[in-house]
């Protein structure tokens, strides 16, 4: 009786160890991903400086921490509803995956030169890509968000949400809303407005 038991339980402690050793690996591939996309670890200023406040200037992602740090965060809320309905609420450690699999995707996305190109017709002509640093720490970022939505609930995420993004809209004249906006097409009057004519 004793072996019956310890051999149900075997794949149920297997299953729990597969997305743990997959979100363990997600960053390392990421990272490996953008060295070899030619992407530098750190500013190249070279100064330790953790946190870039500029969102407009050249040291914006090259830094741990910037403005758009917040954006990420709303990533992991809107992943953690986007994968949590279904069987994966069953399985919220798939869920995570699925999340860090997706910002890390968006992530490699984000530092090709058509990205890269795509934002510099924005009011951001100083952006040139992500450090691998910045890029983890927006991953890391991402995966707090999800925390976050799963601790606070529908109601409370949606309020994280608006205070965000009508913050950002206020401090940095940019957000998530027109970062998406502007990937799929940049509008002159966004830049002209972003940029203060």
């Amino acid at each position: 009786m004793p072996t019956e038991v310890l051999a149900t339980d075997l794949p149920s402690a297997a299953s729990r160890r597969c997305p743990t050793a997959i979100a363990i690996a997600i960053p390392f591939a990421h990272a490996i991903t953008l060295l070899l996309m030619g992407r530098i670890w750190w500013c190249a200023c070279g100064t330790f400086n953790p946190i870039s406040l500029d969102a407009w200037g050249p040291h914006n992602s090259q830094h741990l921490i910037d403005p758009y740090a917040f954006s990420h965060l709303l990533h992991g809320v809107i992943f953690f509803f986007a994968f949590n309905w279904g069987a994966m609420r069953r399985r919220p450690a798939w869920g995570l995956v699925a999340a860090m699999l997706l910002e890390s995707a968006w992530e490699v996305f984000e530092n090709t030169p058509f990205t890269i190109n795509r934002y510099r017709a924005t009011a951001a002509t100083f952006y040139n890509g992500d450090t691998i640093l910045n890029s983890l720490s927006d991953l890391a970022i991402c995966v707090l968000g999800w925390f976050i939505a799963r601790r606070i609930g529908v109601a409370w995420s949606v309020v994280l949400f608006l205070v965000l993004e009508i913050g950002c809209l206020l401090w940095i004249r940019d957000n998530l809303t027109l970062n998406v906006i502007n990937i799929l097409h940049p509008f002159e009057a966004i830049k002209s407005w972003q940029s203060g004519h």
